[in-house]
């Protein structure tokens, strides 16, 4: 499957999850259960990622715990805050990068419509 249509189940699947639950949650418990509905649509999900990097030359085991990788492809950063900022989207940015993955999401469950809280993120996305 390809990271655009891996993204779409995602996206629908995070508005499920929204839909039922509402907003304001810890993001663990969104984490948990959108984790658990992507597994019963038959994608691979990691949770809790521990993606290494290397800096100078020293490689560094922890250098950052991506929240959700799907497939190997798809990142996908939660929040569940007012507001999204500019070092969020930046956060996803610097994991696509870092990981060589070419798909990201951030997803912020603490909007009152999900569709407002989803920011795409790409890294040399042929589309």
């Amino acid at each position: 499957m390809r990271e655009n249509e891996i993204g779409t189940i995602v996206v629908e699947t995070a508005i499920a999850v929204h839909r039922e639950l509402g907003p304001g949650l810890l993001e663990t418990v969104y984490e948990v259960v959108l984790a658990g509905e992507l597994q019963n649509k038959g994608l691979k999900v990691e949770r809790q990622v521990s993606v290494p990097i290397v800096f100078k030359g020293i490689r560094f085991d922890e250098g950052f715990r991506a929240d959700i990788i799907v497939d190997q492809k798809v990142i996908v950063e939660l929040k569940s805050v007012e507001r999204v900022t500019a070092a969020h989207k930046k956060q996803v940015q610097t994991y696509l990068r870092l990981t060589g993955c070419k798909l990201g999401y951030l997803l912020n469950f603490g909007e009152a419509l999900m569709k407002s809280g989803i920011t795409r993120c790409v890294n040399g996305l042929e589309e």
